[in-house]
């Protein structure tokens, strides 16, 4: 139910954060300065169908409203040192963001993952071959055990290679460039591998 979720609190903040008169955000979303008023002192709820319009007219995602966190990203410039990944537990859906985010997936929100340093159950061998570090990670791929996806970090991005039960964990990823090397088993998370290995 959405009186579970949006506060008036909430609604109060966001809009004195954008400056906004009662009335004008009542405008934005075709609904009377009354109504808002209700709902910033907890009198009444936005209908369902107002939540996008509202959240639009607030500067954040329906997400954010909802939850009664919003989320501002500081990291303007993408610096990919601020690099945060996402796995969703229904579908396996592999999301990446260059900074803070509100990342949802099968109708959840999903936390970002925090990296472990790779330890003796998911250790890791990288060869350099060629204009690549071949990645193999040793671990069984199993279809309810494995390795989801292997991925490098860049100076200008992130390449992810995606794998699947069954297969070799392993995967080549240009060197140049490369600054960080991660990978994600579905039962303990995200690792990292020892910059010193590439």
């Amino acid at each position: 139910m959405i009186n579970q979720y949006i506060t008036g609190a909430m609604i109060k903040r966001l809009r004195e954060t954008k400056k906004l008169t009662q009335a004008e955000l009542a405008d934005s979303i075709f609904v009377t300065d009354k109504a808002i008023s209700k709902w910033e002192t907890g009198r009444g709820y936005p209908d369902i169908s107002l939540v996008e319009p509202l959240a639009k007219a607030l500067g954040v995602s329906v997400i954010e409203l909802l939850s009664g966190e919003n989320v501002t990203n500081t990291n303007k410039s993408a610096n990919m040192n601020r690099v945060q990944f996402y796995v969703c537990p229904v579908c396996g859906n592999v999301i990446q963001s260059a900074g803070e985010a509100v990342i949802s997936c099968c109708g959840i929100t999903l936390p970002p993952l925090e990296a472990e340093n790779a330890d003796k159950n998911h250790s890791v061998t990288i060869e350099h071959i060629e204009d690549e570090y071949f990645v193999s990670v040793h671990h069984e791929m199993t279809k309810s055990h494995y390795i989801s996806f292997i991925a490098a970090l860049r100076n200008d991005g992130v390449t992810i290679k995606k794998l699947y039960p069954e297969q070799n964990a392993e995967a080549r990823l240009k060197i140049n460039g490369t600054k960080q090397i991660y990978f994600y088993c579905n039962h303990h998370g995200l690792f990292k591998c020892d910059q010193n290995k590439l």
